[in-house]
């Protein structure tokens, strides 16, 4: 965005005054502008690399080779400094797609440690099972392979912490997979509210409903599958056996077992967004509600989840309350958005735009005179008359403005790109560990307060349950 678009919006820029004529109007809890929404387009970035030499590319191995993994390989590589040279995964066709898509000479295996000694193998993807994050994570940082790892980082807050500090005993990137962190809204939204473009924060809702089958975890299992294509022992190493169940494998998320239910998988995103934008920590109490409302398929997981949170107040922000929603039953066809209320307007954010809805409560509030008499009345009314002529009227313009992503936005490229930066640059890690486990930490308490129906209280900076 140019800096006319940008002086256009600042706060200061459009502030005009209105005289007595103005009184008509005063009842209004604030005066708006004539104009429609005015909006801008953010300018593409991160443009692939070009003349890169064979010492710049930063070999991949890919542990966990299931869609997910596969997409974000593919985010990477649009960057061109990245190659793909290895891949685990413990279902045999999977293996087989990663040869199809990035190469046949790409080694594969089903032993992520056969992987992690490969010495071409600079760094890891690790789209696992959410009960494996933590082990192969911990094994990538200590054969000295930085790790873009998808949320959650792990399945407990207890291998959270010794994630960290595998991390920190390492001295090399960790870097969380939620892109939002790495999002061009995100980033402005964090911007404006720095700025104070809402007032001061008290409110913050959030929610990510789906409408599909695929969206409630119904994943395709392959007909005929057995264990000659997986490594069923594998998956459930240290858990008690069972024989093979391809529910359990391909539709893992579930199944307390192996995943962590709709809070691990996308209230984690929800908060990870929001710390971002205000620089929040995390809560300090959480209590949830929600059920199994209509996929009774087995699952263990609920299909409908509802949070809300208290923030304590901190230098980045005053004391607030977040409410957050899952429905993987939501009829009007799903999305997700959050919302931050400030005492002088909004943000709404979204995968494709801001808007930012300007608003300013007036000083003086409008008279109620209906239950007074008539002599009462006219001396209420001529002292609010007085009052008002020594006040001028502000005028907001625009009262809306959006912001919107360019064509073709991919907040995974551009968490790829920060991941890429983070090992050949050195550039800060946007979520590592601690923040991380930040987010992971409450999502992972939601389920457990919905589940013992108890308020959970939360250490935000310690990262432990109080």
């Amino acid at each position: 965005m140019g800096k006319t678009d940008r002086d256009n919006f600042n706060r200061k820029s459009f502030i005009k005054k209105l005289g007595g004529a103005a009184a008509g109007v005063a009842g209004f809890p604030f005066v708006l502008g004539a104009g429609k929404r005015n909006s801008s387009r953010f300018e593409q970035r991160n443009p692939p690399l070009k003349n890169v030499g064979p010492n710049d590319y930063i070999n991949l191995g890919l542990i966990g080779a299931g869609g997910k993994g596969q997409d974000n390989i593919s985010a990477a590589l649009r960057y061109n400094g990245f190659r793909m040279v290895a891949a685990c995964d413990l279902y045999e066709s999977r293996l087989k797609r990663c040869k199809e898509k990035f190469g046949d000479d790409i080694f594969t295996t089903t032993d992520h440690l056969e992987l992690l000694n490969r010495n071409e193998v600079d760094a890891v993807i690790i789209a696992s099972t959410d009960h494996w994050h933590h082990r192969h994570a911990v094994d990538a940082l200590r054969h000295g392979k930085p790790v873009y790892l998808e949320k959650p980082m792990t399945k407990t807050i207890a291998e959270g912490h010794d994630l960290i500090e595998a991390e920190q005993s390492a001295g090399i990137p960790l870097q969380v997979g939620s892109q939002r962190t790495s999002h061009i809204v995100y980033e402005k939204a964090g911007e404006l509210y720095k700025a104070g473009e809402i007032g001061k924060l008290n409110y913050v809702e959030g929610y990510w409903d789906r409408y599909s089958a695929k969206g409630a975890w119904q994943y395709t299992i392959p007909p005929n599958v057995s264990t000659d294509e997986v490594d069923w022992e594998t998956f459930r190493e240290d858990l008690p056996a069972i024989p093979f169940d391809p529910k359990h494998f391909f539709r893992w998320r579930n199944y307390d077992e192996y995943g962590t239910g709709i809070p691990g998988d996308l209230f984690v995103h929800l908060f990870s967004g929001l710390h971002m934008i205000t620089g929040a920590l995390g809560p300090e109490k959480i209590t949830a509600s929600g059920g199994l409302r209509y996929w009774h398929d087995g699952r263990d997981a609920e299909d409908l989840v509802l949070g809300i949170y208290d923030y304590p107040e901190t230098d980045q922000h005053p004391a607030f309350n977040l409410f957050l929603r899952v429905n993987f039953i939501d009829g009007s066809g799903g999305g997700s958005r959050i919302r931050l209320v400030g005492s002088e307007g909004e943000m709404e954010v979204s995968w494709t735009k801001l808007i930012v809805r300007k608003g300013k409560m007036p000083e003086l509030a409008n008279p109620k005179v209906g239950d007074l008499d008539e002599e009462t009345r006219k001396e209420v009314m001529a002292e609010y008359e007085r009052k008002l002529s020594e006040k001028r009227a502000e005028l907001i313009d625009p009262p809306e403005y959006e912001y919107n992503v360019p064509d073709g936005y991919s907040d995974g490229y551009d968490h790829m790109v920060n991941f890429y930066k983070s090992i050949r640059d050195g550039h800060e890690v946007l979520q590592n560990g601690t923040f991380g486990l930040r987010a992971a930490g409450p999502a992972l308490l939601t389920t457990e307060s919905l589940r013992t129906n108890t308020i959970v209280n939360w250490d935000p900076t310690e990262m432990k349950v109080n």
